[in-house]
């Protein structure tokens, strides 16, 4: 019950304080991104399920006979979907794989300190969670203390479509080379809790201070 509510009150958290900034963050980067990709996407076939998983989202997806899919929702899809496409479907995971597994990764590396696996993973999907061989590993430079977690894992995946991009058409083709984790460790991470928020955001300033009191050598 004490998790339960440390995790409900994370999300009355965001919402009453980060929700808005996040929101604006978000318009401004879809802007960017409509000015940097200019396209007429009237044109492109689309569909608005409930679940990605049913019937018209199948029927769908067969239609369009695709390649690979891009999956870039919560659900996990199951074997009828994800199989649909030639080369296989394929997952920006916010977190590095296969340490930071689940749809939390960002947040448990930053809470844990583990600045390094800050970051997302390009993985193809397969019958696990998050247990596909990874392709790409990503991070970005970002400002712990002043941004939420949710912009640090959208714009690791901003700042690096070009790296997904040529990794997506190596997949495509067949040439792709799955990155080698044998002997790593392998974790599922929950929801974000109030209690780690609190804890991450404090030492991110005190390490953040701590950096400016370092004496200058020349």
């Amino acid at each position: 019950m004490v998790g339960l509510a440390d995790v409900l009150a994370f999300r009355l958290f965001s919402q009453l304080v980060e929700r808005s900034t996040d929101a604006a963050w978000t318009r401004d980067q879809v802007a960017a991104l409509q000015r940097r990709y200019p396209a007429d996407l009237n044109s492109i076939p689309r569909i608005v399920v409930r679940d990605p998983n049913g019937a018209d989202a199948r029927a769908f997806i067969t239609a369009a006979a695709p390649d690979i899919i891009i999956a870039r929702c919560k659900f996990l899809l199951k074997p009828e979907i994800f199989e649909l496409a030639t080369a296989g479907a394929f997952a920006l995971h916010p977190g590095i794989c296969p340490e930071y597994r689940n749809a939390h990764g960002c947040f448990w590396a930053l809470a844990n300190r583990d600045l390094e696996r800050v970051g997302m993973t390009l993985l193809k999907i397969d019958r696990g969670v998050d247990t596909g061989p990874a392709l790409l590993h990503a991070t970005c430079n970002f400002d712990e203390v002043s941004e939420s977690h949710y912009v640090i894992q959208q714009r690791v995946v901003i700042e690096n479509l070009d790296r997904i991009g040529a990794v997506l058409k190596a997949a495509a083709a067949g040439t792709a080379t799955p990155l080698n984790s044998a002997g790593r460790a392998s974790a599922v991470w929950g929801q974000p809790r109030l209690s780690s928020y609190l804890r991450w955001k404090r030492a991110a300033r005190r390490d953040r201070e701590r950096l400016h009191d370092l004496p200058v050598v020349s």
